[in-house]
């Protein structure tokens, strides 16, 4: 099968959810997968263990109760999104493998900027020291996946302090920009792609590039 791959810019982020869940819906066996890059405005999201307690002050940022696994944790301008929509079964992969795949391409592509950055057991995401730099969440229906990871690259880290981050008090966030001054969010949207389909078994050059939503 073929990958699509869509560049989306910034986008809201219930339309992007609706827009999943749809394209999850009605995807058949022979509908090809699909990987989303994009960015949000800002906003916190629940995730389905979400407590409301680790919501300390949001503030004028709203806060969207959603179906991914995982506690509360932010998106806003300069953050990477990867949206992985996969067929696992197609691709042999378990939930945890794909997580798995998922932090190895965060740890490949930041080591290709100088950072070395690690996983923590029961904690998923990406650490640089004692701070988180990327966060997952995943929902798996009729054997395929939605949502993905969130990469910190350039951004306002400050309403992370409004919660706590994926239901840890105190948990330090860090972003690539203070880390590493080599790069731009474009080349770190390329890169990530292409370490990415690696991991995949997919060739990002023949893969179909798309700049919108599905319909």
């Amino acid at each position: 099968m073929n990958l699509t791959i869509r560049q989306l810019g910034q986008v809201e982020y219930k339309p992007a959810w609706e827009a999943m869940q749809a394209f999850n819906e009605n995807r058949t066996d022979q509908t090809n997968d699909e990987i989303w890059l994009l960015e949000h405005p800002p906003i916190f999201t629940q995730g389905l263990a979400g407590k409301k307690e680790h919501i300390l002050d949001a503030g004028d940022i709203p806060v969207l109760q959603i179906d991914r696994g995982g506690q509360i944790t932010y998106h806003g301008p300069g953050q990477l999104i990867c949206y992985v929509l996969l067929n696992l079964r197609r691709l042999d992969l378990t939930i945890k493998g794909l997580v798995n795949l998922l932090e190895q391409t965060v740890i490949d592509l930041l080591k290709k900027y100088g950072v070395v950055s690690e996983r923590r057991e029961k904690a998923p995401g990406i650490y640089v020291a004692q701070s988180k730099i990327a966060a997952l969440g995943l929902r798996v229906r009729k054997g395929c996946t939605f949502h993905g990871l969130a990469l910190n690259v350039h951004m306002d880290l400050e309403p992370f302090l409004r919660i706590n981050p994926c239901g840890y008090s105190g948990m330090k966030i860090t972003q690539l920009s203070d880390l590493s001054q080599d790069h731009t969010l474009l080349n770190i949207r390329n890169d990530l792609i292409k370490i990415l389909c690696v991991h995949l078994n997919y060739n990002s050059e023949f893969a179909n590039w798309e700049n919108s939503l599905p319909n």
